[in-house]
């Protein structure tokens, strides 16, 4: 096993470890750790609300979430001799839940969770259809994941790291705001919001004095989105074997990471749409010094999936096209065309007794796969969603014998703002 430099002890809140972690961007947030190109090394990472989810079945914890919170990010860590210009390579060498703790309070312990935000407090992808708060427990059983809430279905995880990334620059961390808060200002009481602009409240900033504290928490930049350094991309392909070649913007790249899922499908769309989890990460990394001026990688990343999806062979596809519920005509709205695809979907699935809340929370945790499948014929894009076929005790393909009923389970909890 590799030497574990970032420990967590599931006893403790992640305020009261022995290392101290952050939940925001900002590029004076000290290392916690430092590591040598070629180093291997294993970090935990807590889920991202920190505990605030239970295994229960209730949904208020999930419409109450306190998103100023998150991401409980473990790190950063400093790569010794990196510098701005060059590329950090992280390759994944493995990724699971917590160790040795099949049982407990803390996602990850033998279980996980998928919640569908309500409008009010962050929304979700289809957030206009489903404006409330709803929640699915998923059991683990090695690879396999099954949920009290969400009958006959079972499928092979595809664990993966929801969220890794460098810290930007105090340039770079300057255009995140300028661009955001104008973004904001457009339409500043919009629910959800626009963006989500720095919020001291809340702020975990590692080691940082108190005396800089206030100020730091006042410019650093929420977590929540992706962006030119990584961040929370929720790429359900970053698993075990993953390459990832990051742009470095500070000196020692100070590499974070955390938001690890069992499994997610396509566009986490539920926003809280992966299955959640605690656990551990083991890393390699190393350098290409000059890299981003050599592969031209200066706002993005690139990466090399694992090889450890699941081999599902036959899939059911739903298309969407760039047209409204209303019947409003958009303009290659390729957003839009995944979003009806997804609704699609999920009409489809209640034929078989699942209810729509079912079937959406299903969507964002089992691994679908979301494409874009035509983006030239004006003026309609066309999304696809493709539903394994092999995840469901029943057989849900069309047939003239209509469609199998699902046994009747308990319903996702669901809770509704006063």
């Amino acid at each position: 096993m590799p030497e574990l430099i970032f420990p967590l002890d599931s006893t403790k809140k992640f305020t009261d470890q022995a290392k101290i972690g952050h939940n925001r961007w900002h590029p004076e947030i000290p290392p916690v750790a430092r590591v040598k190109p070629g180093d291997s090394f294993r970090v935990h990472c807590r889920e991202w609300f920190d505990g605030a989810i239970h295994n229960d079945d209730s949904a208020e914890d999930i419409r109450d979430a306190p998103l100023t919170k998150v991401h409980a990010l473990s790190g950063p860590f400093a790569v010794e001799g990196a510098e701005p210009g060059d590329l950090l390579i992280v390759d994944i060498l493995d990724v699971g839940p917590i160790p040795q703790e099949d049982s407990g309070p803390l996602a990850g312990q033998g279980w996980g969770y998928t919640g569908i935000f309500a409008k009010k407090n962050g929304g979700s992808f289809l957030t206009d259809q489903f404006p409330d708060a709803y929640k699915a427990i998923w059991d683990f059983r090695g690879q396999e994941a099954t949920s009290r809430h969400i009958p006959a279905v079972s499928f092979t995880g595809i664990t993966h790291i929801g969220l890794m990334g460098t810290a930007p620059s105090a340039e770079l961390l300057a255009k995140w705001n300028q661009r955001e808060g104008a973004l904001i200002a457009t339409d500043p009481a919009r629910v959800p919001a626009l963006a989500l602009p720095p919020e001291p409240q809340d702020a975990i900033l590692g080691s940082v004095s108190s005396s800089a504290f206030d100020r730091i928490a006042g410019e650093a930049a929420r977590t929540a989105p992706p962006r030119e350094n990584g961040g929370n991309q929720d790429i359900k392909n970053l698993t075990q074997g993953s390459r990832v070649f990051y742009p470095v913007f500070v000196p020692g790249a100070n590499l974070s990471l955390g938001d690890l899922h069992f499994s997610q499908g396509d566009g986490e769309i539920t926003f809280c749409g992966a299955i959640e989890m605690g656990g551990f990460v083991d890393l390699h990394v190393d350098l290409i010094k000059g890299g981003m001026r050599t592969y031209r990688v200066g706002e993005n990343t690139i990466f090399m999936p694992g090889r450890t999806a699941p081999q599902y062979s036959e899939w059911l596809a739903f298309s969407g096209i760039s047209v409204t519920l209303d019947g409003e005509q958009r303009y290659l709205d390729s957003q839009l065309a995944y979003q009806r695809a997804c609704l699609h979907a999920i009409d489809y699935l209640t034929t078989f007794g699942y209810n729509p809340e079912q079937a959406y929370l299903l969507l964002g945790a089992a691994p679908i796969e979301g494409r874009l499948s035509g983006v030239v014929d004006i003026p309609n894009s066309c999304a696809t969603v493709y539903l394994p076929t092999a995840i469901f005790d029943v057989d849900v393909r069309p047939s003239a014998s209509g469609p199998v009923r699902v046994p009747e389970g308990t319903s996702a909890p669901h809770a509704a703002f006063g």
